[in-house]
């Protein structure tokens, strides 16, 4: 028994169809690429015929190919009443020139009647014809037994008649699909093992599974771990879990746990270092906000902020990981805040390349300055880089970049435009500049004021960038009164850094969120310059 396993990239199709969504067409190609250096075996690229931007997604990998990945065309089985040679759809499928083709048909006879308007006969016809064109036409076929489930429990006998109709025809894979989500673990095992003993083995070409997985009920992922234990050899899942509704099976959870916990050969270890990676870099490229309490790659998956974990983290990750973080391409972050230790500090120090002693007092100043702060309504645990400067500012090691000496920022609103101008005063090195910009609002004008003023003194601020702005009312009692707290996060295309600012005004907060957002990227610009080592007084 080979423990080779088969992923199945659908985040092109399916998992473009999660709300808020939507891929052009150089989306699509950067994805591919991503996908292909992550070692996925299949990428399903779309629908050829469906609309003209997947038509060019093929055209344009046949110009410039993937280096080791299988492009996959999806299609459904061919129109009631007529034959796969003359269906048109098919025609265009077979331009795509891919060499696998997925095709999807009904598992279940409350579709083929109430969807397809037709009879259960023609619907097996329509699965047996259509696998045996393609395979005529040089394809390999892959089956997708779209609501299998759901068309499993209400007519078993038809079910399983479509998929050996399918086998027998030609198809390689039969994959299971749980459309509707709403199958559980315990179902999903009996309902494989039936399957496999009713398939049987005594076939030419032996049958293969494959499971397809969607989270309705919260457990795509442990349903598709549990159909590959009873025997299933493909796993169809999508990057970060895109998908319609509650989206698919996330392959960013299925690889890591079928590599490194169940012992499956998925892809190449020095492709599984990139996951975390290529899961960001897809989240960014769908413009989607990345889940920072994602399993395995998310920014939480590996932060320890509880000072008892951070020192027993400390002495022994395996305390409080269930893996190397490492292995995936993730890193261990200390978290900070109101309820952090010593502990705490000393390590969250070492990540920013500072050895503190334990007996520095500075130690205890920067833990009663972060609780003081936090009681203010300050939070660190989400704004590490102004945790940063604080810190750095304890240590009378934070370089002076800049000083503001005041702002003002004037908003004029007239019919159904509104624009702001902002101008702002500040020094750099003794020398005093006084800048204006205007902005499609208050933050937007203020930061481009601040860069108009900064850029000639440091270039590599047109390189940062706002990526986020969130807004908190800390005592919402208070109406407009009240205190709020900005965080603000930045980019400069590599590293994202997030910074706070809290205030009655919401426009100093914001002013201070900004600053510090400009001046950390400044930081780790000038990083290598800047690492200390401090030692106890």
């Amino acid at each position: 028994m080979t423990n080779r396993l088969w992923i199945y990239d659908t985040t092109l199709r399916d998992g473009a169809q999660c709300e808020g969504l939507s891929l052009s067409l150089e989306d699509k190609l950067r994805i591919a690429r991503q996908l292909d250096s992550l070692g996925i075996p299949f990428i399903e690229g779309g629908w050829p015929g469906a609309n003209p931007k997947d038509v060019q997604f093929f055209w344009r990998l046949k110009e410039q190919p993937l280096t080791q990945a299988e492009v996959v065309a999806f299609c459904s089985t061919r129109r009631p009443g007529t034959t796969a040679a003359n269906d048109e759809m098919l025609q265009a499928i077979l331009s795509a020139g891919t060499r696998w083709v997925t095709l999807f048909g009904k598992s279940w006879d409350l579709h083929v009647i109430e969807s397809l308007k037709t009879t259960l006969e023609e619907n097996l016809a329509m699965i047996r014809d259509t696998i045996e064109y393609l395979r005529s036409q040089g394809r390999r076929v892959i089956y997708d037994a779209e609501h299998w489930f759901d068309g499993y429990k209400h007519n078993r006998d038809y079910a399983i008649k479509t998929l050996e109709v399918a086998a027998d025809a030609g198809a390689e894979w039969l994959v299971l699909c749980d459309t509707n989500g709403g199958t559980l673990p315990h179902e999903v095992s009996q309902v494989v093992r039936d399957v496999l003993a009713a398939l049987g083995t005594n076939r030419e070409v032996p049958v293969q599974l494959g499971i397809h997985t969607h989270n309705d009920s919260g457990v795509a992922v442990a349903n598709a771990l549990t159909a590959v234990q009873e025997g299933v050899t493909m796993v169809q899942g999508t990057i970060n879990g895109y998908g319609e509704r509650c989206g698919n099976a996330d392959l960013c959870s299925l690889i890591p746990n079928f590599q490194l916990k169940l012992g499956y050969d998925c892809i190449q270890d020095e492709q599984l270092v990139k996951l975390t990676q290529v899961s960001r870099s897809i989240s960014e490229i769908v413009n989607l906000a990345p889940d920072d309490h994602a399993p395995f790659v998310g920014l939480s998956a590996f932060a320890h902020k509880g000072g008892i974990h951070v020192s027993a983290v400390e002495k022994n990750p395996l305390t409080y990981e269930h893996l190397e973080p490492e292995k995936i391409g993730n890193r261990r972050r200390i978290v900070i805040s109101d309820q952090a230790g010593l502990s705490n500090v000393l390590a969250k120090a070492r990540t920013f390349g500072m050895d503190l002693d334990r007996k520095n007092p500075a130690c205890r100043q920067i833990l009663e300055k972060l609780k003081d702060l936090e009681s203010q309504g300050y939070q660190f645990e989400g704004a590490e880089a102004s945790f940063e400067l604080l810190m750095r500012e304890a240590l009378e090691q934070r370089p002076p970049w800049f000083e503001i000496k005041g702002f003002q920022v004037h908003c004029d609103k007239v019919g159904e435009d509104c624009t702001a101008l902002a101008t702002v005063k500040l020094s750099v090195n003794g020398t005093n500049i006084l800048e204006a910009a205007e902005g499609n609002g208050p933050v937007s004008a203020l930061d481009a004021a601040l860069r108009k003023a900064l850029v000639n003194f440091y270039p590599a601020i047109a390189h940062f960038y706002l990526t986020d702005y969130k807004v908190r009312i800390l005592d919402s009692g208070a109406g407009t009164s009240a205190k709020t707290r900005v965080l603000v996060e930045f980019s400069n295309g590599q590293d994202r850094w997030t910074t706070v600012g809290v205030s009655g005004n919401i426009l100093d907060a914001s002013y201070q969120a900004v600053v510090e957002g400009l001046e950390y990227g400044l930081v780790l610009g000038d990083r290598e310059a800047i690492v200390l080592t401090v030692s106890s007084y």
